[in-house]
């Protein structure tokens, strides 16, 4: 394919591509054409080192993936009306992965497509229609998931929909209900209780519950891990007001928490959602998303008369892929690199608390990691400009990093499962230094 001057792509993506769809670094964006494991290659070929990119999981252009999706595209591509190999042993390796009864799936291309589905599924197998969502949540840019997702909507100054209902943000650090302020105290089921008194407002206002939907581990909102007894109590207050209980893992699954291969799990062996979506690791950068449930809630479907096809999902180039990612993921022990490096990341990074006041906060589990830049710590007062300072030096540097939260000023670190721990060094020296230049 013809190789154009970055200027030339320039020129063309303004007139040709919605203004909307931004850019990393917009004011001089980079123009990636190549990538390897956990490095990308401008067309200079300056390399750089890609700490955010949760999509391609197991490394850029993974030999093993690479090749397994062509020897299946030169083969078949159809859709799943025929039968194909790949289709029922993709979910038979997935759905091995997940507890019982979570043991039937329906594909589809993304995550935005996956809660879509995972909505329809809750509304007909419960009879309800209302949902519950946390604050700062993002599920996708469909119509359906921008009204539950206050990441979007709360930026469009339009009215919540009488059918959602926001709960807050289960942030101990700088949410409704934090740590230095009720020490000892159980702030799962604190924060759990707020969605206890949604569903009771709910039924007193004659309205009805279908579902409660959370990112396992919030992302988009800052990297948020819930304090440990959160999703239980919050499953069980569902449950009991006849809704079902969907775990988003679209940013988290696939063994990013390390320990685990879902991030669900870190709240306990018996913390069992209804529904799970996943998305944009299953195919190392290849369109291919899933929902995961049971059999009952599966059947739902077919009880009602409703019949789901989805022309690309579950296709046979696509299954092939996620094979490959999950394998891999298991025969280079990603998990546990995940543990380690991650440890050891979130380590160093909480050292660094004790020589720059700016950082506030640092939380993470595995390769997924925050650093809450702050003014001043007592306060909490978002070091903003600060976290776009630090982003910009970053990328001087060769590192690809990204900011988030709801006052943009948490340093997002999501990269590759490869990610080494040599290249947690090289991250924690660069930030120290730059942090270093900024106070002197």
């Amino acid at each position: 394919m013809e190789q154009l001057s970055k200027s030339e792509t320039i020129r063309l993506r303004k007139i040709h591509i919605g203004e909307s769809c931004q850019l990393f670094y917009s004011s001089d964006p980079l123009k990636i054409v190549r990538a390897r494991g956990q490095y990308m290659f401008d067309e200079n070929g300056d390399k750089y080192l890609d700490c955010i990119n949760n999509v391609a999981h197991v490394g850029h252009c993974h030999p093993e993936v690479v090749k397994e999706t062509c020897d299946q595209i030169s083969i078949l591509n159809t859709n799943s009306r025929f039968l194909h190999d790949n289709l029922v042993l993709c979910a038979q390796k997935l759905t091995s992965l997940f507890p019982s009864p979570l043991s039937v799936c329906f594909f589809v291309n993304s995550g935005s497509e996956a809660n879509d589905l995972a909505i329809r599924l809750a509304r007909t197998y419960s009879n309800n229609y209302d949902v519950i969502t946390l604050d700062h949540a993002y599920h996708g840019h469909l119509t359906t998931l921008i009204d539950i997702s206050p990441y979007k909507f709360r930026k469009m100054d339009v009215p919540i929909k009488d059918w959602v209902h926001v709960a807050p943000c289960p942030d101990t650090y700088r949410g409704k209900y934090r740590t230095v302020d009720y020490p000892g105290i159980d702030l799962g089921e604190k924060y759990a209780n707020d969605i206890r008194e949604i569903c009771l407002k709910a039924r007193s206002n004659g309205r009805s519950i279908c579902a409660f939907i959370g990112e396992s581990l919030q992302s988009c909102g800052g990297q948020i891990i819930p304090p440990k007894n959160y999703l239980r109590n919050v499953y069980k207050h569902v449950k009991e007001a006849g809704g079902v209980c969907i775990a988003d893992e679209v940013q988290v699954g696939f063994g990013r928490v390390g320990s685990h291969w879902w991030g669900f799990q870190l709240q306990g062996d018996d913390v069992i959602p209804d529904i799970v979506t996943l998305g944009k690791p299953m195919g190392n950068g290849h369109p291919v998303a899933a929902v995961v449930t049971t059999q009952e809630i599966a059947n739902s479907f077919k009880i009602n008369g409703v019949e789901y096809f989805n022309t690309y999902g579950g296709n046979p180039v696509s299954c092939a892929v996620a094979l490959a990612v999950m394998n891999v993921i298991e025969k280079e022990n990603l998990r546990e690199n995940a543990t380690q490096v991650g440890d050891y990341l979130l380590k160093t990074t909480e050292k660094l608390m004790e020589k720059h006041q700016v950082i506030g906060d640092v939380r993470g589990v595995g390769l997924f990691l925050g650093i809450e830049l702050v003014r001043d710590r007592k306060t909490k007062e978002p070091a903003t400009e600060l976290a776009k300072f630090i982003l910009q030096r970053m990328k001087d540097n060769k590192i690809l990093v990204s900011i988030d939260g709801p006052h943009s000023n948490v340093i997002k670190l999501k990269p590759p499962m490869i990610f080494s721990k040599e290249n947690s060094e090289l991250f924690i020296e660069t930030l120290d230094d730059i942090l270093t230049n900024v106070k002197s």
